[in-house]
């Protein structure tokens, strides 16, 4: 759902840079997602329904303030390299996020990543080799690739911040996203004078960023929960292919060679990374967190009143060994 939501946004986003600049572009598709997703906060505390997700906290500041500054830089960068390059190029240009967010991911964050995750990571950096290039035969550089791959090496950074947030209420981190990060392209636009007065194009930019960047990046933190950074990055890959079709639809655009063979081996990039599975005997450390979980997954075996219902409450993990399928998520970073 998080692809779906993304797809859609490289296509629709190039036909309005003729009316908007790109940084007040960016600007519009976080205060966008920013107040479309508070909204449904303020329908949903209207409602009275049910706070099951763990707050935000002062020890989440860091990955917070990392996660807003990197989300002014990254759309930024895209939206400058969208503007130099054809949209179905970038749609797919855009899978490099998943190298960097899997590279990130093992470096820094010490997730764990596996033979074919490795495989997809050379597989796709080899897809956007293929369309960096302007002329394959002369080996010129496009200016709008460099800046459209700055943008995924800054999101890289981005996802894996958002990952140490993920057990946290989504809701409320599309909230701050949307307007730290929109707030921040906001004041660069203006400082810049590189805005625009079109309101029909302002109105339809913040819808798009509402669908594009709020309810995608709600589903992706979701996902993040069970995935971990880098395997959430791989089967967002999913999102350029819809962009990828969206451009031909809408610009008619012709197919090249190296359009085609980066196709192919995104492609395959994209199967070994989705069709990992790890499974082994691991030992779970004490360890204390809050989100919301529920006492039949195997690993909060902590006793209280009301266990039936998902909940959310500060709770201590004790030492467990045991063996089953999983992904590298906040409650298994064991080393290999």
């Amino acid at each position: 759902m998080a692809a779906v939501c993304y797809g859609i946004s490289s296509p629709v986003s190039k036909i309005m840079l003729e009316s908007i600049p790109p940084i007040f572009m960016a600007s519009l598709l976080y205060l966008g997602a920013g107040l479309g997703v508070g909204f449904v906060v303020l329908v949903n505390n209207a409602k009275g329904k049910l706070q099951t997700e763990a707050r935000l906290s002062k020890n989440d500041l860091p990955y917070i303030i990392g996660m807003i500054a990197l989300d002014i830089a990254a759309p930024v960068l895209f939206m400058s390299g969208l503007l130099l390059s054809s949209p179905a190029s970038v749609s797919l240009l855009n899978n490099f996020e998943i190298v960097a967010t899997a590279v990130i991911a093992l470096i820094v964050f010490k997730e764990m990543v596996g033979k074919r995750m490795w495989l997809s990571i050379i597989l796709i950096t080899i897809a956007t080799i293929l369309l960096s290039f302007e002329d394959i035969k002369t080996f010129s550089f496009s200016f709008g690739s460099l800046l459209v791959l700055g943008a995924c090496v800054s999101w890289g950074f981005e996802n894996n911040c958002t990952r140490m947030l993920s057990l946290k209420n989504p809701l409320e981190i599309v909230v701050l996203k949307g307007f730290g990060s929109g707030t921040g392209s906001l004041i660069i636009a203006a400082v810049t004078k590189a805005y625009s007065i079109n309101i029909a194009y302002i109105l339809f930019a913040l819808l798009l960023g509402f669908f594009a960047y709020g309810l995608s990046v709600y589903f992706y933190i979701l996902a993040q929960r069970s995935l971990g950074a880098s395997r959430t990055s791989a089967y967002y890959a999913f999102a350029p292919f819809i962009g990828v079709v969206l451009s031909f639809v809408f610009f008619r655009e012709a197919l090249t060679v190296s359009f085609t063979a980066a196709l192919i081996v995104m492609a395959a990039g994209t199967y070994f990374a989705v069709s990992e599975r790890h499974i082994h005997a691991h030992i779970h450390e004490v360890t204390e967190h809050e989100h919301r979980h529920n006492h039949k997954d195997g690993h909060h075996n902590h006793q209280h009143e009301n266990m039936e219902q998902e909940h959310s409450h500060l709770h201590t993990h004790e030492r467990l060994e045991h063996k089953h399928l999983h992904m590298p998520d906040l409650h298994h970073n064991h080393t290999h």
